[in-house]
């Protein structure tokens, strides 16, 4: 019914749509497939209220990386992150949780220090901030007098 010339030729559109369907879904997913060029460090938070795996870690407000794992080390939240190997942070680097605008997402803000060693693979961030809970707040402010 059809030629073979067409079929080959539909046959060649379908690999190749599906080539570019495979290569959307790992670039928009974030899917590393041939090893990573980040490496992880880790910090102790009071609270991580409202963070999740997945937030935007930042400096100055450009994303260097991303949350991986939230943990309870006992009474502390342990965060692991990953950062892109291009970014070297100063092992006197404040890692503080905010939220991007009123009442939107949780992320990681870190404000380099002036240090000149710079923390490695599995290293520990020491100085950190917690969340701020609108509520406590709002119950401290109303409340306590």
């Amino acid at each position: 019914m059809y030629g073979r010339k067409t079929e080959i030729s539909v046959g060649l559109l379908m690999i190749v749509g599906m080539a570019c369907l495979v290569y959307l879904s790992v670039n928009l997913g974030g899917i590393t497939l041939f090893g990573t060029d980040t490496y992880t460090i880790e910090a102790a938070f009071k609270s991580v209220e409202g963070l999740e795996p997945g937030a935007s870690v930042e400096i100055a407000g450009v994303p260097v990386g991303k949350v991986t794992q939230i943990r309870l080390e006992e009474t502390d939240a342990q965060v692991v992150m990953e950062i892109e190997n291009t970014t070297r942070i100063s092992d006197d680097t404040i890692a503080s949780i905010r939220t991007k605008g009123i009442i939107g997402d949780k992320f990681i803000k870190l404000s380099p220090g002036w240090s000149e060693d710079y923390l490695k693979d599995r290293d520990l961030l020491m100085d950190t901030e917690s969340a701020i809970s609108i509520e406590e707040l709002i119950n401290k402010y109303l409340f306590d007098k």
